[in-house]
């Protein structure tokens, strides 16, 4: 069993940490009501601008159901992401382990996803942040990875902003169409010891 794998098995065991809390943040498993905002997101054409094409509900639910089985099978992944102060869902943060053919796969990855009514917060940076920690710190992974299209400048801003580096590898992603204006992807990486400098 590696490591990954054992740590997973530890958490899921022992219920450690299944929620995580920054200043103004709560990152927690998904409820019901979750589902109907994230569809709104999801159908929102301003948040999946990066993303091959906006989301039907069923579509959105599907996705959903997946993160929420994973969270469940692993104690961590994409949490749901809640306002401290009003309770409100505002989009998805987290970890998700990674196998498709994408460079340097497998991999564990940092990804967001926020309602566009709440960008320009620093949430996103503030709710990364707290998944580097989980990542370096309970899971113990060497490095963690984020991907984005290239076009996608608010998002590689994000990964700056949380210490990630370019590694410059260009790729096609495997899951968007070939020929679609989003298929070639920029990968950004950190490693332990870079997240424990920019943690001090």
């Amino acid at each position: 069993m590696d490591a990954l794998k054992l740590m997973t098995y530890l958490i899921k065991e022992l219920a450690m940490v299944t929620e995580l809390k920054t200043e103004r943040l709560i990152l927690r498993r998904w409820k019901q009501p979750d589902y109907a905002l994230f569809a709104e997101m999801s159908a929102d054409p301003a948040v999946m601008r990066y993303f091959p094409s906006v989301l039907s509900r069923e579509e959105s639910d599907q996705l959903a159901n997946k993160i929420d089985s994973l969270m469940e099978q692993k104690g961590w992944g994409f949490w749901a992401v809640e306002l401290k102060e009003t309770a409100e869902f505002i989009g998805t943060i987290g970890l998700h382990y990674q196998d498709k053919d994408i460079p340097e796969a497998p991999f564990v990855e940092v990804g967001w996803r926020l309602s566009s009514e709440h960008w320009g917060a620093g949430y996103a940076t503030e709710a990364a942040l707290a998944s580097l920690k989980f990542a370096f710190e309970v899971l113990r992974l060497p490095k963690v990875y984020a991907f984005t299209a290239l076009q996608n400048t608010p998002s590689r801003k994000v990964m700056e902003k949380i210490g990630m580096t370019d590694t410059n590898t260009r790729f096609f992603h495997p899951s968007v169409p070939e020929g679609h204006p989003l298929q070639r992807h920029c990968l950004y990486k950190i490693s332990r010891d870079e997240w424990k400098k920019t943690a001090l």
